[in-house]
C-alpha cells in the first residue's frame, strides 16, 4: 500500500454514501471495474446468467484482468443514478472510497472530495475499521 499514510486517518475519517452515484461515473484514468472470477461468477448468478455468458456481455480483458466494458462511460449497471446489481457489487465499489491510493491527505482532500459529497459527512470511522476496508480493498477474492 504505497500511497497510504496511517497518520493521516489515525483519528478516523468522516463518510457517508449520498447514493449519488458519482463514484459509479467516469472519472478517467479511474474508470475501470475490475472484476476476479468469484465476483463475475455472483454477479451472473445475481443476474441469472452463466458466468460464461456475464463475462462475454458485459466484460474485456485488458493486460490480462478482466473489466466492465465501456469504462470511459460509466458504470453499466448504473441505472437513474442507483447500482443495479447492489447485493452483488464488486469488491473494488463495496470499499470505496477506501482505497490505498486514496489514503493521503492531498488525495482525499483533493480529488476524493472533490468529486464524491460523502467525504466529510456521516459518522466518525475508526482508524482499526479504515485498516480493515484497506486490506478487504487489497485482498484477491
Amino acid at each position: 500500500m504505497k500511497y497510504v499514510d496511517p497518520k493521516f486517518y489515525s483519528a478516523g475519517l468522516r463518510f457517508k454514501c449520498q447514493k449519488c452515484g458519482r463514484c459509479c461515473q467516469s472519472h478517467g484514468d479511474y474508470s475501470y471495474v475490475y472484476l476476479s472470477l468469484p465476483e463475475r461468477r455472483r454477479l451472473a448468478r445475481h443476474l441469472g446468467l452463466m458466468t460464461q455468458v456475464f463475462t462475454r456481455r458485459f466484460c474485456v480483458k485488458t493486460d490480462g484482468l478482466y473489466h466492465l466494458r465501456d469504462p470511459h462511460k460509466g458504470c453499466l449497471f448504473l441505472t437513474k443514478g442507483r447500482c443495479g446489481v447492489y447485493e452483488a457489487r464488486p469488491r473494488q465499489c463495496r470499499t470505496w472510497p477506501f482505497w490505498p491510493e486514496n489514503m493521503n491527505r492531498i488525495v482525499w482532500f483533493g480529488e476524493v472530495s472533490r468529486d464524491c459529497p460523502g467525504i466529510g459527512e456521516g459518522p466518525l470511522i475508526d482508524s482499526a475499521r479504515i485498516e480493515r476496508r484497506l486490506q478487504e480493498a487489497a485482498e484477491e477474492e
